[in-house]
């Protein structure tokens, strides 16, 4: 047998997939499949695979979405006994999913490739537009803030959160990790016009993280606390005396890093409306 399969029931043989995906988390429930919400992203990716391989398939993602996140580089993997070429996976699968979800890539791997626990680190972005006016187009792909925020105080703030550290004050209350340590390995504020964004690379994250951290950054970008405050909350391991969770529109899953040895292909980072340079 290939390294490309894996036994499953009796003498039939498996191959895995994995996927890029990308979504507007606008309209969807979120990333997982639930049992009291029935528009979730994999539960509508699911059914377009299931479609194209003709039986059921079950997909594994590198990192869950909340309600109103986007992604553009989610990455999952699948097995299936149906024999497609990749092409007709990209394609077929494509065809049978709504406008806001899309199939970036499809690369056929190892048995020992896994979304989730394969995942070396990953990068999320938060945009937010600072302008005294709300937009109207892109209103549900930035956070909107009247306030104007000066980047260089919330960089600062932003600095105390680098390293590993005990994320209890910026986890959502009804997280339900075993551990609240992860490690940032990066943490940056850039500006473009009325765009400021926060970028973030992690071995993982926890429930609301990033949109916590980016309410404490807002707040000391408005000049309404001090940048050490990011550290004094960090510090508490309390999430009540953090700030407020910053809107899930911003959010963006925009990177996932796996070893070299299984060739998948680089993201774009995104989105879209961001230069490239950034």
């Amino acid at each position: 047998m290939s390294d490309l399969a894996v036994k499953g029931a009796g003498d039939q043989s498996f191959s895995r997939y994995a996927m890029g995906i990308e979504y507007d988390g606008n309209g969807f429930y979120g990333w997982q499949k639930q049992k009291h919400a029935s528009n979730t992203v994999q539960e509508v990716l699911e059914s377009a695979l299931s479609r194209v391989a003709n039986e059921p398939l079950t997909v594994v993602c590198a990192g869950r979405t909340d309600t109103g996140v986007h992604g553009t580089h989610q990455v999952i993997h699948f097995e299936t006994r149906a024999a497609r070429k990749d092409r007709a996976w990209l394609l077929g699968t494509n065809t049978y999913l709504p406008t806001g979800v899309a199939v970036r890539w499809v690369r056929q791997v190892s048995s020992d490739f896994h979304a989730r626990f394969s995942a070396l680190e990953r990068r999320y972005r938060y945009v937010i537009c600072s302008a005294e006016v709300r937009p109207a187009l892109f209103s549900r792909q930035v956070s909107w803030t009247y306030k104007s925020l000066d980047i260089a105080r919330m960089q600062a703030g932003a600095d105390y959160l680098l390293g590993q550290h005990d994320f209890s004050s910026y986890r959502a209350v009804a997280c339900q990790a075993k551990s609240p340590v992860r490690e940032i390995r990066s943490l940056t504020v850039h500006q473009v016009g009325h765009l400021i964004v926060i970028d973030v690379r992690a071995n993982a994250f926890l429930q609301h993280m990033i949109r916590n951290i980016a309410g404490v950054l807002m707040r000391i970008g408005a000049g309404e606390a001090e940048p050490i405050w990011a550290q004094e909350v960090l510090e508490a391991r309390d999430r009540r005396l953090g700030g407020v969770t910053a809107p899930p529109f911003g959010l963006y899953f925009v990177d996932v890093t796996y070893p070299e040895r299984f060739d998948l292909p680089a993201s774009d980072l995104g989105p879209v409306f961001l230069p490239k340079h950034l």
